[in-house]
């Protein structure tokens, strides 16, 4: 199986998904490990909830027709295929790279960057932007315009 992994919904895939979807609400909220039918004798399995947690995911992605690209946190990304991730440029990713902002490794003369690189900066960037979006809030309510 390859690293990285594009799954796109077909035609009939969006309702299907869409009713998984509302048939795994209880169970995502439940403690209990969870148990999931796969429709033939002997056929069930216990998953992890965090991979149940995954699949809503996903299945959210498809039931509104969106593909969905699975990537390990091992996997290592060329610099386009880290710019797809991030929906950005592939030179404004290269400023990202030689800013420090996001850490690869060359090979030969090509980065590369690991998935877990590009979570953490995604994070760390979303982090940032909470807390200007809450400064501004605290500035907006003490000038009185909130």
């Amino acid at each position: 199986m390859s690293d990285v992994a594009t799954l796109v919904p077909g035609p009939t895939d969006a309702a299907l998904a869409a009713s998984a979807l509302r048939g795994l609400d209880g169970a995502l909220d439940a403690d209990t490990p969870v148990r999931l039918s796969l429709g033939e004798p002997g056929g069930d399995v216990e998953v992890p909830r965090s991979a149940l947690a995954a699949l809503a995911r996903v299945l959210d992605s498809f039931a509104h027709g969106e593909g969905v690209t699975l990537v390990p946190a091992h996997a290592e990304l060329t610099t386009q295929q880290a710019a797809d991730a991030l929906n950005v440029s592939r030179p404004f990713l290269i400023g990202l790279l030689d800013a420090g902002q996001i850490a690869y490794r060359t090979v030969g003369t090509h980065r590369r960057v690991k998935a877990a690189s590009l979570v953490r900066y995604l994070r760390a960037d979303d982090a940032s932007r909470v807390a200007v979006a809450d400064e501004l809030a605290a500035e907006a309510h003490a000038l009185g315009l909130s």
